[in-house]
């Protein structure tokens, strides 16, 4: 056997061989060629043989499989290599694998002169042929082993061979690295006096593409000898993953009118194979449109970009004459380059056709007719447009505009959002006796501006004729509210004023009656021919009817119509105040202790009903207490308060002080108030009241007992 070269090397790493030893010289497992070259011909004919391949297992080639890198291509039983269908382009390198039950290699077919379709196994070689391993000081000799994906039982099958040429005499190969010891653990093992590596399971490429080992030599004591060395194990492609779409829904838009040409959207399928080969090269195609009209063929989607263009002038885009704006269009991704015996998948593309404002709003009729009782307000006529737009865009929807004929600005126009109506309501009330008619011009635009070459026409404006209906109205008070002031307490049938309420119907000869509709306390009369008020009861500004010093009326004033109208007249009376309210002292109880030191008894405060000047300040005095023997003591705070005191201690009772307050009126009025002043025991911090009710004694009974006291002295 010749030693090893680089060039040998160089086939090493680009096959997936059996290496063997010097002793295996008879026979050695796979293809006898490894490397063919042909000229790219102007054709290769159906059937016809295009080079004859001679691989052996050593053993007979029992249950010999081929597999070949294209699908145009077969080998026979015989090896001989042949064109399924007449073909041009199949790339610039094939790949042959054949396989046994014992034996298992790779032949490479090198066309000279043909074209790179995409990534071929010839990627996976590339470096192999390149950059050959240096022989350097090594006698272990590895190429990458090659393996197919997806391969079926029996197993385990044997992949490749590793030779170490100078291997000491009971050396053993070890083999490390993921999926040896790694996980994925065990799917590779390496025999350790022959180093041929197996596979101990089917390999998924799209799992792992390439697993990296090493190799060693070791003594039988596990010392490695040599090494390690990497052992690169590459899983080849097969086509076994159709192409997904993996970002739907798919939905693009284009406005209605666009150009031919113009894209829509973009469709991207994704395909796990090895995109460095034809297995993740995809085609586009659009299978199926729904619907189908105008043209069956609204839309074409770039083959290789998956870009998706309108194809059809832009008269046929109009949505407004489309039997329906949005097509559905049912995509197919193929692999393979879009060759039959690629894999296919598909989704679905929703294409919206967008509005644009290309037809201006109209009138349905260029006159409109409305009617209106006088007084009244709210929505009186709808104005109904025309719009071949989208109605779920601005493009669509009106706006309305009172353009003319509104100088009081008693109109107003609004959209009826679900109807696109204009809606005219009458916002100030009308006045028949002003105006019995109305004309209004309007206009409607679109909220959208329209399209330059679109403009809004004489059909876009609208005439409206209002008709102001005379109602019979009620009269009306002048003025309203009615102020008069007056004193309070004046007599009973003291005129306060003459109300005055006139018809607003001038065209219309009413007479007028006035009544009373509201008087809380029932102090007023009203003469119903000629509205004069006067009093039927005493007027008190303290009275809970008089809120701030005013008392609050209202009157009816009826017509004669047919049938009659009423108006309502308020009148606001400001009382004001005469001192007729005697002020009242408060509080009226209080307490005090039998041995208290501090013989001061309560703050008395005073008010009155009245109002400044005849309130404070109030003078406190003790009503008919003699002046040589007096026990209570009255002193002045302020205008409003007094405190009461005593002169000495007291026994355990209830007394009645008599307290006079007089207020500062002119006549002044004066109260007499008795506080009732209850003498307790206050003993270790309790005080007991309980006995001075027992005992009920005034302040003259007191007087009187003093006296007999003295003169029996």
């Amino acid at each position: 056997m010749q030693p090893r070269t680089p060039l040998v090397l160089c086939v090493l790493l680009s096959q997936v061989l059996l290496l063997t030893s010097a002793e295996d010289l008879d026979c050695t497992p796979g293809f006898q060629q490894k490397v063919f070259h042909i000229n790219q011909p102007a054709e290769f004919i159906e059937d016809q043989p295009v080079l004859n391949l001679t691989f052996s297992d050593c053993k007979g080639n029992d249950k010999l499989r081929y597999e070949v890198s294209s699908p145009y291509f077969k080998v026979n039983g015989d090896g001989g290599l042949v064109s399924l269908r007449n073909v041009t382009a199949v790339g610039k390198t094939l790949f042959v694998h054949a396989w046994t039950p014992h034996a298992e290699d790779m032949a490479e077919l090198v066309i000279v002169g043909g074209k790179d379709i995409q990534g071929s196994l010839q990627d996976i070689f590339k470096f192999a042929r390149t950059s050959p391993i240096p022989r350097q000081k090594r006698s272990i000799v590895v190429s990458p082993i090659l393996i197919p994906e997806n391969q079926r039982q029996p197993f385990p099958r044997d992949a490749g061979r590793v030779v170490d040429s100078d291997r000491p005499e009971g050396s053993k190969f070890r083999l490390t690295g993921r999926g040896v010891d790694q996980e994925p653990k065990g799917i590779f093992r390496i025999n350790e006096n022959t180093g041929v590596v197996s596979v101990t399971q089917t390999l998924d490429r799209e799992t792992i593409a390439v697993y990296q080992l090493l190799v060693e030599t070791t003594d039988v004591n596990g010392k490695t000898l040599e090494g390690p060395v990497p052992l690169d194990i590459v899983v080849i492609d097969q086509n076994d993953n159709r192409p997904i779409f993996r970002e739907g829904p798919y939905i693009g838009h284009v406005m209605e009118g666009s150009p031919t040409g113009t894209t829509v959207m973009r469709m991207t399928a994704f395909d796990a194979d090895d995109p460095a080969t034809d297995n993740a090269l995809l085609r586009y195609n659009i299978r199926q449109q729904t619907p189908d009209k105008p043209s069956p063929n609204m839309f074409y989607i770039d083959p290789e970009k998956g870009d998706i263009v309108t194809v059809v002038s832009p008269a046929l885009l109009d949505r407004e004459t489309l039997e329906n704006p949005k097509y559905e269009l049912i995509i197919e991704a193929q692999d393979m380059a879009g060759m039959d015996v690629g894999l296919t998948g598909t989704a679905t593309a929703t294409i919206v056709i967008d509005d644009k404002n290309d037809h201006s709003p109209k009138f349905t009729r260029k006159e409109f007719q409305a009617t209106v009782e006088e007084g009244a307000v709210g929505v009186i006529v709808n104005l109904t447009v025309e719009d071949k737009d989208d109605p779920t865009t601005g493009a669509w929807r009106a706006a309305y505009t009172i353009i003319n004929g509104n100088p009081g600005q008693s109109f107003e126009i609004h959209t009826n959002p679900q109807t696109n109506e204009g809606m005219l309501s009458v916002v100030k009330p009308l006045d028949y006796e002003i105006s019995a008619f109305h004309t209004l011009l309007i206009k409607v635009e679109n909220e959208d501006p329209l399209v330059p070459d679109v403009s809004y026409g004489p059909s876009s404006t609208a005439t409206v004729h209002i008709t102001v209906l005379d109602v019979n109205e009620g009269p009306v008070f002048y003025p309203d509210p009615m102020m008069v002031t007056k004193r309070e307490n004046i007599s009973i049938g003291s005129v306060l004023l003459t109300v005055n309420a006139t018809d607003p119907d001038s065209l219309q000869h009413q007479t007028i009656r006035y009544s009373v509709y509201k008087d809380p306390a029932g102090w007023l009369n009203i003469n119903p021919i000629n509205g004069t008020v006067d009093t039927a009861a005493v007027l008190d500004r303290e009275s809970p009817f008089v809120h701030n010093s005013v008392y609050t009326a209202l009157f009816l004033a009826i017509d004669s119509g047919n049938p009659p109208a009423t108006g309502t007249g308020t009148l606001l009376i400001t009382l004001e105040d005469v001192n007729d309210n005697a002020p009242f002292i408060y509080p009226t109880v209080a307490e005090v202790c039998d041995d208290a030191k501090n013989l001061s008894v309560v703050i008395l405060g005073a008010s009155d009903k009245d109002l400044h000047p005849n309130t404070d300040p109030f003078k406190f005095e003790i009503h008919k207490q003699t002046v040589p023997d007096k026990v209570w003591k009255i002193t002045k705070i302020n205008n409003t308060h007094a405190l009461v005191s005593l002169l000495q201690n007291l026994n355990k009772a209830n007394y009645n002080l008599p307290i006079m307050v007089t207020d500062s009126g002119k006549p002044p009025m004066t109260n007499v108030t008795d506080l009732r002043v209850q003498v307790c025991s206050c003993k270790n911090s309790r005080v007991d009241c309980n006995a001075a009710g027992t005992l009920h004694i005034s302040l003259t009974s007191l007087l009187l007992l003093t006296l007999l006291s003295l003169v029996c002295l």
